[in-house]
């Protein structure tokens, strides 16, 4: 087993996209791997890796990320394989969690009563309205995709499956605060993660492309949606990064990866096996190996992939380690880290200017929730109650699989 808690994003399909979106930097990886016929992962190296993913978990609870590209394109029946070989392999007293995240347009009702029947909690990618989705996430015939995503989440809201907003947040989008937030009320959406779009381009006087968010903005963003948030929606709309700020106001340890003090936890197996330190660097160097010759859980304490997680907090530059918030970003994602600080030191996050300022706005709420804490007091369980984190009513089930549907 592994002596640590993780997260694998698996890709049985590789890079294979229905979709073209623009900004997408997966898409690029299949070139890694000129030579291969089919990015298919096939049934023997499938159980390969259900196998060593169940020996490697410590815990009770046994979670699966499907990723891609897009994992819907290997069809039903695959994902049919998947649940027989989980339940095959599964040990007593043990439970299979499934997520997926997909880009929504190959749903259909078979797909919907599938993840219902099997407890999948789906991630859906929408950018906001049809206007804004479709700025930069479109099929490879340059055709709007909104109406797609929309079909195949009002489906899965029919079959009443657990269903994420992953939300890209880049220079259109970023305007409109107020629109995207409401549109995302207007659809029921009840979990939403804002996930700020930022592209190296060594040309531009802002080390960003030209849709990249600029970082201010970003922060204008959120705290606009916090603040119509506090006002209407709290215990009724969750946001992953008020609920990482909350975490931090709790004393809880973050949950989500950029925001903790080291990372590395939440490495990527290759449709091939190819195991690699994060999603956002599968290259040559940070291939760690493959699980077809090293089993997952020598990998995820692999030497290479401890240094890579410590290296995050090691490699932060003065200007962060003397920073007031520094316990609440930890420097942010390393693949943001692009800019010089003011004193000129390499390795400040591109997007720091702007989670200064949404840090700065949320405090005196974090603070008072604090204070409640303290006192005994805190109200509304599940405002601060993490998706992951177990539920309040005592079920011993994660809050997402829980009351979270429940309400």
């Amino acid at each position: 087993m592994a002596r640590r808690d993780f997260q694998i994003f698996a890709k049985p399909i590789g890079a294979i996209c229905n979709l073209d979106c623009e900004y997408c930097y997966y898409l690029e990886k299949q070139h890694l791997y000129p030579q291969a016929r089919s990015f298919r992962m096939s049934e023997k190296l499938l159980e390969n890796y259900i196998v060593q993913h169940i020996k490697a978990t410590h815990g009770k609870e046994i979670s699966f990320f499907w990723h891609g590209g897009e994992p819907t394109l290997l069809g039903l029946e695959y994902f049919l394989k998947v649940v027989d070989l989980q339940k095959k392999y599964r040990p007593p007293g043990k439970e299979v969690i499934n997520s997926m995240q997909t880009n929504g347009t190959l749903i259909d009702d078979d797909w919907a009563r599938f993840f219902s029947a099997n407890n999948f909690v789906v991630g859906i990618s929408l950018d906001g309205p049809p206007d804004l989705h479709d700025r930069y996430r479109c099929s490879r015939a340059g055709k709007p995709s909104h109406g797609d995503v929309m079909r195949g989440y009002q489906l899965l809201i029919e079959h009443k499956v657990p269903c994420d907003i992953l939300c890209v947040v880049h220079a259109e989008n970023v305007k409109y605060p107020r629109e995207v937030y409401q549109f995302f009320k207007s659809i029921n959406a009840r979990y939403i993660g804002f996930i700020p779009l930022v592209e190296i381009d060594n040309d531009s006087a802002t080390g960003a492309t030209e849709r990249s968010v600029p970082a201010i903005e970003y922060g204008k963003f959120l705290c606009r949606i916090f603040d119509a948030w506090v006002a209407h929606d709290v215990g009724r709309v969750m946001v992953q990064i008020f609920e990482e700020v909350a975490r931090t106001a709790l004393g809880q340890p973050h949950a989500l990866c950029i925001f903790r003090k080291t990372c590395g936890d939440v490495p990527v197996v290759e449709y091939n096996g190819d195991f690699y330190s994060c999603d956002h660097f599968v290259d040559a160097e940070h291939r760690l190996g493959n699980i077809q010759a090293i089993p997952i859980a020598t990998l995820l304490d692999h030497k290479q992939q401890r240094a890579f997680g410590r290296a995050k907090f090691d490699a932060l530059p003065g200007y962060c380690l003397a920073c007031d918030v520094l316990e609440l970003c930890h420097g942010g994602c390393p693949k943001d880290r692009i800019i010089l600080s003011p004193q000129a030191e390499p390795g400040l996050n591109y997007l720091c200017e702007g989670y200064k300022m949404f840090f700065h706005r949320t405090r005196s709420f974090m603070d008072q929730l604090t204070r409640q804490q303290k006192h005994a007091r805190v109200p509304g369980q599940r405002a601060k109650t993490g998706r992951n984190d177990p539920c309040p009513c005592g079920s011993g089930k994660k809050y997402k699989l829980c009351c979270r549907m429940k309400s």
